[in-house]
């Protein structure tokens, strides 16, 4: 069935896409829990009037995307989200995140398709870039904070981004390589076979030899 995205969804699609998707997993999983709303032709249809207003707002031209640039190279977005004691944030900051921001701080509109970053999921100082028109690039400065607290410098972000890593196995064999021990040990010594006996010549055969005697 076809839905409309209230929110980001990974691996599904952007805040205002309309997708198609299994009907279990929107009545099982995105309508209980808001993310989407079933895409009738009356929702279809505003959101699609919504996008055309917004869309008179975004550069047309090269001049007009340079000019957004030089605005966007001022701006520094600010988001306070809850963090765990590693860094690894509770939700995430995604693409939709940052074009909403960037309307409320510096009212310059982005097509989000445009965000060429993936969905932040640690606290830290990102650099997002934004393909505003072709050949115009920027890159809009942008810290992830934990709710209520500060942001650790770089050395202190790398270190929790390091112990939050599943330490390596340890190998189970220590000391020499396993072909230097099998060298070292002593060849095996074969087991002699046991010598057989003579068979003992029939009796026959002493008979004859003495026949050949007596008729020399």
């Amino acid at each position: 069935m076809d839905v409309i995205l209230l929110r980001d969804v990974e691996k599904v699609g952007l805040r205002g896409d309309v997708v198609s998707v299994a009907r279990g997993y929107a009545r099982n999983f995105l309508f209980p829990r808001q993310l989407a709303e079933e895409a009738t032709a009356a929702k279809v249809a505003e959101l699609r009037k919504r996008e055309a207003k917004r869309a008179r707002h975004e550069a047309k031209t090269v001049e007009d995307a340079q000019a957004v640039a030089a605005e966007l190279g001022k701006v520094e977005l600010r988001f306070e989200v809850k963090s765990g004691p590693t860094g690894a944030l509770f939700g995430s900051v995604t693409p939709t995140d940052i074009v909403d921001e960037l309307w409320r701080t510096a009212k310059v509109r982005v097509d989000r398709r445009k965000i060429e970053i993936d969905t932040i999921k640690r606290i830290g100082r990102y650099d997002v870039p934004i393909d505003l028109f072709q050949d115009v690039r920027v890159e809009v400065r942008t810290l992830v904070i934990p709710e209520g607290g500060e942001l650790p410098s770089d050395a202190e972000l790398a270190a929790l981004e390091a112990a939050e890593r599943p330490a390596e196995a340890e190998p189970v064999h220590e000391g020499p390589p396993l072909e230097e021990l099998l060298a070292e040990e002593e060849p095996a010594v074969e087991p002699e076979e046991p010598e057989t006996e003579a068979e003992p010549e029939p009796e026959w055969r002493a008979d004859a030899e003495a026949a050949l005697r007596d008729e020399s």
